[in-house]
């Protein structure tokens, strides 16, 4: 379920969304505490800060995927944390809207699981998992002043098994065991950028692009072969975003 944000959701519909988040046993997926001016619009309607109001609403809890979740207080984070709920941290949304940076390290010494997320491409522009979990584990260290926040380990992690964790999907997704879905990329390392290679984590985060992917499974079937679309027809593609390029700036 992903009611968009707390300033375009009424109550009463926060009270159905969650009625059949509950009876489908569906995460609630919402934009929260984004920006200031969220929060000051919240404080005029409802006499709360977001937060507060969809606690009171009954929405926090372990199904629930705040969004962004920039500007909490201390008691805010440890609420989330109480609740067992899951952030969608957006780094370069959250910097091109100039909407602020998350405080990654304090959710994390809260315990709250973290995972990465894009946003939409109007605020993202190249949706580019690598360069989130890049930019989340400089950001984390810069704000917090603590070179060790958010190792490439942990920010691996945040990009793959507990993403797939605050989605209610850790037990299909998210890490390659035996029983789980075969979700795979092959990475080619040994290009001149990316050489030499000590730590493949580090390398991930801090080296590597999404241009040395070079072959992506999903469930096991096989999507992209050396660089090149399986099952899509690549002039197709960009037949179609000619078109939709032509219609929308006509």
């Amino acid at each position: 379920m992903a009611p968009h944000a707390p300033y375009t959701v009424g109550d009463k519909t926060f009270t159905k969304i969650l009625t059949f988040a509950e009876q489908l046993d569906l995460p609630i997926h919402i934009h929260l505490h984004e920006t200031e001016d969220e929060i000051r619009q919240s404080l005029h309607s409802h006499g709360l800060r977001p937060v507060e109001r969809l606690h009171n609403l009954g929405l926090l809890g372990p199904n629930f995927i705040a969004v962004h979740a920039v500007h909490l207080t201390s008691d805010e984070i440890a609420l989330l944390a109480r609740q067992g709920c899951h952030v969608a941290h957006c780094p370069s949304s959250n910097l091109k809207l100039a909407s602020g940076i998350a405080p990654v390290a304090q959710m994390l010494d809260a315990g709250i699981n973290i995972g990465i997320g894009t946003d939409g491409a109007a605020s993202n522009n190249s949706l580019d998992l690598f360069g989130e979990m890049r930019l989340a584990a400089l950001l984390a260290k810069g704000a917090s002043g603590q070179p060790e926040t958010a190792p490439a380990h942990d920010v691996l992690r945040m990009a793959t098994l507990n993403g797939a964790k605050a989605l209610g999907l850790g037990h299909l997704i998210g890490s390659l065991e035996p029983g789980k879905a075969a979700d795979m990329i092959a990475l080619n390392l040994s290009t001149l950028e990316t050489l030499p290679c000590y730590d493949i984590a580090s390398h991930l985060v801090y080296a590597a692009g999404r241009e040395q992917v070079s072959h992506v499974w999903v469930n096991g079937e096989l999507l992209l072969e050396d660089r090149k679309l399986v099952t899509l027809d690549t002039q197709e593609l960009k037949g179609k975003a000619a078109y939709w390029q032509a219609r929308i700036s006509g």
